[in-house]
Formats: C-alpha cells, structure tokens, sequence
C-alpha cells in the first residue's frame, strides 16, 4: 500500500477504532471530525471489503510523464535519511555533485511523495531505519538526533513510553486573594496519559514542590502500584539547587526519581504543563472568580479538586496517547505498559545479580 493510501485509511479506521472503545459513535465522530452517516458508511465498506474498500480511488489518473526514474527517487530518499539535516537545495547539489541530476523543487515532490518532506519526518525515517536495520550511525547523524531531542525536550515534545515514565511539573502563579495573599499552584502532569494534579500554596518554594508530590502525586502512583520514573521542571529556584541544601532534590533523591531540566532561557519551557496552565485558567479560574468570593485557600482547594476530578475522569483529552478517551482512562489502559517494563527491569536485574553471584563463586 503507498504511502498517499495508508494517510487516507488511517483516520477512517481511527474513528472506527475509537468508537469501539469509547462505546460512542456520537462522541467518536466529534473527536475525529465526521458525520455519523461518514461514520456508517466507512463502517459498512469496512465491514465488507476490508481497509482497501476504504481507500478512495481517484478518477484522474497519474501523469506517469512527470515521474522520475527509480533509481533517482531511490537516491533522493537515501540521502533524507542519511542526513536529515539537509535541505531541498542542499541535497539537490549533493546529488548533483554525484552525477544524479535532480532539481531543488524535484526533491520537495519526492520528499512529500514520501512523507519526507520536514527535518521531524526525515528525523523520524533515520530512527525507525536504525530500530528496523541496525545500522550503526555516523557521528553527523547522532548529533543531528541529539540535538532534535533536546529541542523536542525544550518544546515540552519530550519521549515518554507509558505512565510513570516522565512527570512534568510547573509552578502557575493563580492571582492575589483578599485576606489570604499571593496564590501559587504546584502543577503535577503525566507527560503520557495527561493525568493532571493541582496543589495551591502561598509561596513558591522547594518545600512547597516537594510537598506536592508527596501529598498527592506519589500517593496515586502508589495506589496504581506503578513507579514514577523521572520528572521534568524548569530551571526554577524551587526546583534547582544543592542538593544536601534543597528540600526538592533531596525528595527526588529519597525516592529514585530521576531530574530532567527544559533548555535554559527559552521562552516555551514546559510546553504540556504551559497548555494546561492555559486550558484551566479559561474554564476554571476565569469562571470561578466571578461567580464566588473565596476567603480561605482551602475553599479553593475544593473547588480545583472538584475540577480536577471532572478533567481527568470525564472530559477526553486530544493528546497523543490518549486518542479522545479521558486522562484517567488512558492511565488505566496503559499501565499494564509501565508493570510489564518494570517487571522486565527487575529481571534484568535479578540476573546481573545472578552473574555477579556465579561469578564470585567461581573466583573463590
């Protein structure tokens, strides 16, 4: 199947997919963007001639004229994957320089052709290439992949595999409240299934973020008998210090949990913890202040409970891994992932320990 047929299947099958788990057609057709007669449709082709039914045949035939010899094409795709880095006209005079004849615009629609056509997508083809093929990477192409991490990082597009794996955390300045003074949230979200925490406190310090995790978040993850893994903070200073001297490192210490920092003075610096700050200033706070006056950071405290509740465990979330369905549910559905790696850790563990027994026995 070409590429041009696998983009035009996939969101059929996606809506179809997740109506199944959702148990909702209505629901299903809103996230994905159809109308329920697309949705029946889709699912009666489906249902009759399998994904290539879904596929929609154009009546304007392809002007072979134009195409460019394989061997050309072959050779404009090798050189995306071998450096990302390139761009259209720079790979066009690499190829040029080889004998192979093609021009800058020649390039784009063959990139495009083949998915290729931006640095995240020849990024993501030298990634699979090394997963898939095993090749072993020039040091040009691990800089290259390096460095996109970094950014992704700096984006808040971190690499996150399932839930536990990495916790964002923010602090979110909420407003000043009559009688009570400056107000600041601690923000806890698992970077995977958006699981979202909110504590209020009068002042931003490391005491007040490691309190945070240790009042709610590591709580949960107990309860769910899963480990979290790492965390990522800006560079704040309730965040980043000494460690024998610094309540919040001192905490992630204690509990072997790993401390990533986003990219220094850039202005996107924890993009998921940043969107949500977003989302519930506009349907929570905005609306709350209006409608109640708040003598106590207690009072408020409900409240946010309140909405927390209604976000994680009703309202479906567009992120990556959650596929419409809510934060809670995706966390739910996932965490056989994070049980099945840490059971594999363990084992990996118990038998480098193993080894290291044999071994001891073997030299007395």
């Amino acid at each position: 199947m070409s590429n041009t047929a696998a983009k035009i299947i996939k969101p059929k099958l996606g809506v179809l997919e997740l109506a199944k788990q959702l148990g909702n057609v209505s629901q299903a057709c809103n996230v994905m963007g159809y109308s329920r007669d697309s949705f029946y449709r889709f699912k009666q082709l489906y249902e009759t001639g399998g994904e290539e039914a879904l596929q929609e045949i154009s009546r304007k035939k392809p002007n072979t004229k134009n195409r460019v010899p394989d061997h050309i094409e072959e050779a404009v795709i090798n050189i995306a994957i071998e450096n990302p880095a390139l761009g259209q006209q720079r790979a066009s005079n690499e190829l040029n320089q080889r004998g192979i004849l093609v021009s800058p615009t020649g390039v784009r629609s063959i990139w495009i052709r083949n998915d290729l056509e931006t640095l995240k997508k020849r990024l993501k083809a030298l990634e699979a290439k090394v997963a898939q093929d095993g090749i072993i990477l020039t040091e040009e192409q691990l800089q290259i992949l390096e460095k996109a991490k970094v950014e992704k990082e700096a984006h808040g597009e971190i690499e996150t595999q399932h839930p536990g794996y990495l916790g964002a955390q923010d602090t979110y300045y909420v407003g000043n409240l009559k009688g009570v003074g400056r107000i600041y949230q601690q923000t806890f979200i698992d970077t995977y299934s958006r699981v979202a925490f909110a504590q209020l406190y009068t002042d931003k310090t490391a005491i007040t973020a490691a309190h945070s995790l240790n009042d709610t978040v590591l709580p949960f993850f107990e309860q769910q008998k899963i480990p979290l893994l790492r965390i990522l903070t800006d560079r704040g200073t309730e965040y980043c210090g000494l460690v024998e001297h610094h309540a919040f490192q001192l905490y992630l210490a204690v509990e072997d949990i790993d401390h990533s920092k986003t990219k220094a003075r850039h202005p996107q610096t924890n993009g998921i913890c940043e969107r949500f700050h977003r989302t519930m200033k506009d349907e929570f706070y905005s609306i709350a202040f209006r409608k109640k006056i708040y003598n106590s950071l207690e009072e408020l405290q409900i409240d946010v409970n309140e909405w927390l509740r209604k976000y994680n465990e009703f309202r479906p979330h567009s992120g990556r891994y959650c596929y419409g369905k809510t934060p809670m549910q995706t966390f739910l559905d996932s965490k056989h992932i994070a049980i099945e790696k840490s059971c594999g850790t363990l084992l990996e563990k118990s038998d480098s320990l193993t080894n290291l027994t044999d071994l001891d026995k073997t030299a007395s």
